[in-house]
């Protein structure tokens, strides 16, 4: 079955010897003999195969045809067929197997590019008489071969088999006791095996994928390393509807297989801890000496090992044994590569608070003549990848040793797309007060700085960090407003935040273009030091935690490090994706005055003569998009929960609500942006250019998508969590559900009608209060599905809060059912009170409530 491609993933190639594993003999001529294996079948490894000859004399298998790249595992190839030559040596050595996607047609699904890795697992080769077979290996559960427990847990943990291969010959010494056994991959690699397939069941579905053609599907190289065997092959597939060229029937993608020989003695790994944002690789380890099967968490990162360890115990500035390297992919546009380069060794600095120089390098490819073997699939070499791509975004991935969290090769992806989006967010987030911003070309050296800033982010990710959203509000919200702030510590404490362009300055303030935009900050040298500085003094990973304890507990100060899981970002409004600063309402109340700015000027920003308005609807969609994030800021405030991990000797608690001021403080800013028609965002000198609305760029529809999140049943089920815990302080269900219906619906009983996007949000009131009152069956067994699973908060697992509530449990559909009587009334009166437009309105209203309150028989 094939498993979701991590986060980040680690290991341990900085760490192994440079010279091969075991010197190959040169193959020697012989007689030619039919070639070796069976014709390539649509099922790979798994079909039907000719009965299994017994091995056969080596040189009848390597035959004087043979083409034979020596390394690790030495590599014949003889007319088509290809062999793997493996040695004793490296049976039961642990491997990983990495599958990447090399090559995609054009429109192929989401962010899925050259360079993609789809799949990684550690592998096996294991010798069952005649046969080898690859063996797929978990680490989820271990325990020390020395203990007893150790059978249980192998027999508990059995790995699948991917595929056997029966042994072509043995070592040209002849015999079962020979070194060496030949094998033939062809069909493992030219079939269409689930292990290493490039197409997910969902993709396959979504094409209408019917079968791999054998005929359409082969090996095209295969190269081997001393350390690595580096396998290119295509496969095609017959598709109904295929991403491209869809006449022709079929979808073809070009794959990479990267098989990685891993450390005998793996790096000694780094202990997790909840406090910090690292991606982690977690175990079960029986072995421990705890009364319950405890885990075990340890934090993806790069092997760093100083060059001169007394220097660096002396507090020099020392270079690693081996750094960290990133080449740039030669497919990089010219001008863009300064930008590339200094995104990457940006990280220099933070890694010389960790006592390392020159930790990090970006590098040019050898050219062909310099090395002409080097190629940026080959999984020996990290590579910042330009992706010629339709697609918006950049992602940093990298591959990691499951063993010990050691991070062995990455490749970062820019989408060549993406400084569209930046292009946009610029104009839309800052043009009101950088001039730089206010065209649909910007100015090279703001765009440059904008995509270094990006591959700096996602190097971070590469590096082991995750997204560390609560970073932001480290900040004051006028701090923003500081050219002298700013131009020191950007937008946000750290560049593994979303808070990419300064939306709080103001015109006048007195910032450059380049000081809107985020930056690595002192959150950055606190945690690649946490993770990557070298502890010789500690034997274990035991003894290297009170130190790491200790640097935590000792930070002081309004830039102390935090971290808050982003899953948590809808539930503590401190850790919002695109936040800035410590107040939504205040910091919302700036974006809005720069918007209401930026709108009017949209027109004269993206037309020119001869050209039509579709760069005026994107840039217009941007805007309501961004108006949307700003207002759901303010939303999460209400029923906002604080979320600090904790461990026992830290004083304060690990969940606080957010106080009710700052809540009624929010609702307040909602009835005046958001329940108030904002005509503001839909102006005639626009709309009349582009058309009317629909989807997210309709204010109507932004508008509704707000309110309904203002009513979510998490929300109140929090809001009634804290009531019933903290009644004094609480923010009360009745309290906040009454705001908001005198906000929506105004002084009752009324005569006139309200204005159409007003008698809209009322009807999503009503809609999302009868939601409440018939919600769907709550699952078996109490809780609703969700909320557990993955780093995050204190344990380890994401809190309970983030699971949605059992609603009929609950007395969220007895408050809902009192607001709509509430309404109900208020619209009887009203209706008797009005005429035309108004009248049919309240009446609606009143009747919509009654079919809620007591629906039909039948429903």
């Amino acid at each position: 079955m094939r498993r979701s491609v991590r986060p980040g993933v680690l290991a341990a190639l900085a760490a192994l010897p440079l010279a091969p594993l075991m010197a190959q003999p040169p193959a020697t001529p012989a007689q030619t003999p039919p070639a070796a294996g069976a014709p390539a079948t649509p099922g790979g490894p798994t079909s039907a195969q000719p009965p299994r000859r017994a091995p056969r004399p080596y040189a009848q298998v390597v035959t004087a045809r043979a083409v034979t790249d020596a390394g690790g595992i030495t590599v014949h190839r003889v007319d088509d067929r290809w062999l793997f030559e493996v040695p004793d040596s490296l049976l039961a050595r642990d491997f990983l197997l990495v599958s990447r996607v090399a090559g995609v047609p054009s429109n192929f699904d989401g962010f899925v590019s050259a360079g993609t890795s789809v799949e990684d697992r550690v592998v096996r080769w294991e010798r069952t008489g005649d046969r080898l077979v690859l063996r797929s290996i978990g680490f989820d559960a271990v325990a020390d071969d020395s203990l007893p427990i150790a059978l249980s847990v192998a027999s508990n943990n059995v790995g699948p088999i991917l595929a056997a291969f029966p042994v072509q010959a043995f070592g040209r010494a002849g015999g079962r006791d020979s070194a060496t056994a030949v094998v033939d991959v062809t069909d493992f690699f030219a079939g269409d095996t689930p292990a290493i397939a490039g197409l997910t069941a969902a993709q396959r579905r979504q094409y209408q994928v019917r079968r791999l053609d054998p005929a359409r599907s082969y090996v095209s190289t295969v190269r081997s390393f001393p350390m690595n065997v580096e396998v290119r092959h295509t496969q095609t597939f017959d598709a109904a509807e295929p991403p491209s060229d869809r006449s022709g029937g079929a979808l073809t993608l070009e794959m990479r297989q990267s098989l990685v020989l891993l450390p005998k003695t793996p790096m000694r790994p780094r202990y997790a801890d909840a406090r910090v944002g690292f991606f982690a690789v977690e175990r079960v380890n029986y072995g421990l000496d705890e009364q319950k099967a405890a885990s075990q968490r340890f934090i993806r990162r790069w092997r760093l090992e100083p060059k001169d360890t007394a220097a660096y115990l002396r507090g020099e500035l020392v270079e690693p044994i081996k750094p960290i390297v990133y080449y740039l992919d030669p497919a990089t546009p010219a001008k863009w590569r300064p930008y590339v380069r200094q995104g990457i060794q940006d990280w220099q600095k933070a890694f010389e608070v960790a006592g390392f120089r020159n930790a990090i390098l970006a590098k040019d490819p050898p050219s062909r003549a310099e090395d002409p073997e080097w190629d940026p699939e080959d999984i020996r070499y990290s590579v910042v990848r330009w992706a010629a791509s339709l697609v918006r975004n950049a992602v940093g991935p990298s591959t990691s040793d499951p063993r010990t969290g050691e991070i062995i090769e990455s490749d970062i992806t820019w989408y060549h797309n993406h400084m569209r989006s930046y292009r946009n967010r610029l104009m839309v987030e800052t043009g009101a007060a950088n001039p730089a911003a206010r065209t649909l070309e910007i100015p090279e050296e703001l765009m440059g700085e904008t995509m270094r800033q990006v591959i700096t982010h996602e190097v971070g990710h590469a590096l082991g960090l995750p997204h560390n959203m609560v970073a932001s509000s480290a900040f004051p919200v006028d701090s923003l407003r500081r050219a002298s702030f700013v131009r020191r510590y950007g937008v946000s404490a750290t560049i593994m935040d979303y808070a990419r362009q300064n939306y709080v300055a103001q015109p006048g303030d007195g910032l450059a273009p380049k000081d809107f935009i985020r930056r690595l900050g002192p959150y950055d040298d606190f945690v690649i030091n946490w993770g990557y500085r070298a502890l010789p003094q500690a034997r274990t990973p035991e003894d290297e935690r009170a130190t790491l304890h200790g640097w935590l507990m000792a930070q002081r100060g309004p830039l102390a490090y935090r971290y808050v899981p982003q899953q948590l970002g809808g539930v503590d409004p401190r850790a919002q994706t695109e936040d800035l600063g410590d107040d939504p309402v205040r910091a919302g109340t700036y974006a809005v005055a720069n918007l209401r700015r930026v709108v009017p000027s949209l027109v004269e920003w993206t037309t020119k003569p001869g050209e039509d308005y579709d760069d005026l609807a994107e840039l217009y969609g941007e805007a309501m998009r961004m108006w949307a994030t700003y207002m759901n800021h303010a939303v999460t405030t209400i029923g906002g929960v604080e979320v600090d991990a904790r461990t026992a000797d830290q004083a304060g608690p690990a969940y606080r609500a957010v106080p009710r001021a700052r809540q009624r403080e929010a609702v307040a800013f909602l009835a005046e942006q958001v329940l108030r028609t904002p005509a503001w965002l839909a102006p005639e000198e626009i709309l009349s250019r582009i058309g009317p609305q629909s989807g997210a760029s309709s204010l109507a529809n932004a508008q509704a998508a707000v309110l309904t999140q203002m009513l979510a049943a998490a929300r109140l089920a929090r809001l009634a969590d804290a009531e019933a815990r903290t009644p004094d302080a609480a923010y009360a269900p009745t309290a906040y559900l009454a705001d908001v219906r005198r906000a929506l619906w105004g002084a009752v009983p009324s005569v006139a009608a309200p204005d159409a996007n007003r008698r809209a949000l009322q009807r999503v009131h009503v809609e999302r209060l009868g939601a409440l009152v018939a919600p769907p069956a709550p699952p078996a067994g109490g809780q609703g599905a969700g909320g557990g699973g993955g780093p995050g908060g204190p344990g380890q697992q994401l809190p309970a809060l983030l699971a949605p509530p059992a609603v009929p449990r609950t007395d969220l559909p007895a408050l809902a059912r009192g607001e709509l009587r509430t309404l109900r009334d208020t619209a009887r009166r009203s209706a008797a009170l009005s005429a035309g437009m108004a009248r049919a309105h309240w009446q609606d209203m009143a009747d919509r409530i009654d079919v809620i309150l007591d629906p039909p028989r039948g429903r």
